[in-house]
Parts: C-alpha cells; sequence; structure tokens
C-alpha cells in the first residue's frame, strides 16, 4: 500500500477504474472512499437537494461500474470523467423529476414539508433550477463533442484556457476557440429557453 501513496492521485484513481472494469468489488469501494465527497459536491451543486445528490452518487457509481471499461485516461482525467457521469447522472434526475409531475400534489406535499425544516431551496427556486437544468442538457448535447468535453472540462475542472490546453495537449489558440465558440451555440441555445 506504501507504493500506493508514492504515485499521483490521477494514476491511482486510473488503476482503480481499471481495476473496476475488470468487476473487482474492492476497487469500487476504493474508489467511493476516495472521490465520493468531491463528487457528492458536484451532485449538490447540480440538483441543489442533499437527499437527491445521494441518489444521484449512488447512481453515478452504479453507473461507473458499468462503463468503467470506457474509460479512456488519454481522453479525460479520471476526476473529470467522473464528475461528467455524476452531472449526467443529476441532469437525468431532474429530467425525471420534471417528467414526473402528474403526481405533483404528493411532491408538493414533499417540498414543502422540506422546506419547513429549512433542509432544502424555495419550492420555486427548485422548479426553476430543474427547468434550467433540463434546457442546459439539452443545449450541451447539441455541442459537438470536442467542443462538450472543453467546455464541460473547463466548468468541472475550473482551469484556465492554458491549463485545459496543457492537460488535453492541444494548442491554446485551438482550447480557446472551442469555448468560444462552445459557450456562444450555449448562449444562442439557451436564450430560446427563456
Amino acid at each position: 500500500m506504501a507504493s500506493m501513496n508514492a504515485e499521483s492521485p490521477d494514476t491511482q484513481l486510473i488503476a482503480l477504474i481499471d481495476r473496476v472494469a475488470q468487476t473487482d468489488e474492492s476497487a469500487l469501494r476504493e474508489l467511493y472512499e476516495l472521490t465520493s465527497s468531491k463528487l457528492y459536491g458536484v451532485a449538490v451543486r447540480v440538483v441543489t437537494n442533499r437527499s437527491w445528490a445521494e441518489d444521484v452518487l449512488q447512481e453515478a457509481f452504479i453507473n461507473i461500474w458499468r462503463i468503467a471499461g470506457d474509460y479512456k485516461a488519454s481522453l479525460s482525467p479520471p476526476m473529470a470523467w467522473m464528475c461528467l457521469i455524476v452531472r449526467s447522472r443529476g441532469l437525468d434526475f431532474l429530467r425525471r423529476r420534471t417528467s414526473e409531475r402528474a403526481d405533483a400534489s404528493l411532491e408538493l406535499d414533499d417540498v414543502m414539508a422540506e422546506t419547513v425544516e429549512g433542509n432544502s431551496p424555495n419550492p420555486m427556486d427548485t422548479a426553476l433550477a430543474s427547468e434550467q437544468a433540463w434546457a442546459l442538457h439539452q443545449c450541451l448535447s447539441q455541442l459537438d463533442n470536442k467542443q462538450r468535453e472543453v467546455v464541460s472540462l473547463a466548468y468541472m475542472r475550473d482551469l484556465s484556457h492554458g491549463e485545459l490546453a496543457e492537460q488535453l495537449k492541444l494548442p491554446l489558440g485551438t482550447v480557446k476557440t472551442w469555448i468560444r465558440r462552445g459557450l456562444e451555440q450555449l448562449r444562442g441555445c439557451m436564450s430560446r429557453f427563456v
């Protein structure tokens, strides 16, 4: 185990994802222990509710278990890849909740109870966040894969253009162009939902 500590965090996570791809349950547990607090934070930011975030995190790790073999370290750092999975699961969760409004009276009771307890945002804020998250998911899906990856990485890892270019081994101008064009497309797309 001492040799594990000498490895970089990315190297350690990549090794664990490789083991998860070979259906190693202990590797999944270790991956969860190392990353769950940060990934939970991502989930809370996406769904704006701690209880929902726990569900999203569980779904994300089930998804990581299923698709670990698809992970390519050359395309994305391990934390960025897992953050994107959590974000995607969170947006799917919000979309499902939005589509389940046939049961609105029961949901309203739950939201009102949570609001009275003070653990959740205003119900109108939650509804607005759900609609915005759905719209953002729709708009992101319309971006070119490269633009979506660069914009997502810039958002999830909070990296500068220079850091992104270095990490992705791309020219700085290319990264800047992809981000600028991606954000322009997102603004245009999101304006249709406002």
